[in-house]
């Protein structure tokens, strides 16, 4: 196989850190109601967006992945009350290291998806596999072989 035929074939690598009362309850109801979305996402389930350490995001990128995406409840609606929130404070300070280290901005993403919003889960999953597909393969943190 060439390497041309190789790049047209690649699909990106994302990981999907989601929280289970929300986020993993909408991608159970996209499932049941038979929604389409890529299959390139891996979910880790996570009891609360919060929990999710900005390590284990720099890990999923260094041991291969393309993307990452952290979704959690909406503001509000957290069953651990604020921890959604404290998702958003983490997000927002791994984004900037990120940026300064130079991996692009599209690489990781944070949603809110609720257990009703089946239909907005593969649509964020489509958006997130679209966007790490027109970046191509990440290399910048990825180990060699």
């Amino acid at each position: 196989m060439t390497e041309q035929s190789a790049s047209e074939n690649w699909e990106p690598k994302i990981v999907a850190f989601v929280c289970n009362w929300c986020t993993y309850a909408g991608a159970d109801l996209a499932g049941i109601s038979r929604i389409q979305y890529p299959p390139n996402v891996r979910l880790i389930r996570l009891p609360c967006s919060g929990r999710v350490n900005p390590f284990y995001i720099v890990k999923a990128l260094q041991e291969g992945a393309d993307g990452v995406l952290v979704s959690g409840c909406h503001p509000g609606e957290c069953h651990y009350l604020s921890g959604n929130l404290s998702a958003r404070r983490k997000f927002a300070m791994l984004k900037n290291f990120l940026s300064y280290i130079g991996i692009e901005a599209d690489r990781t993403i944070f949603t809110w998806v609720s257990a009703s919003e089946g239909e907005k889960f593969a649509n964020v999953i489509k958006g997130v596999t679209d966007k790490v597909t027109a970046l191509g393969p990440a290399k910048r943190l990825a180990k060699a072989l």
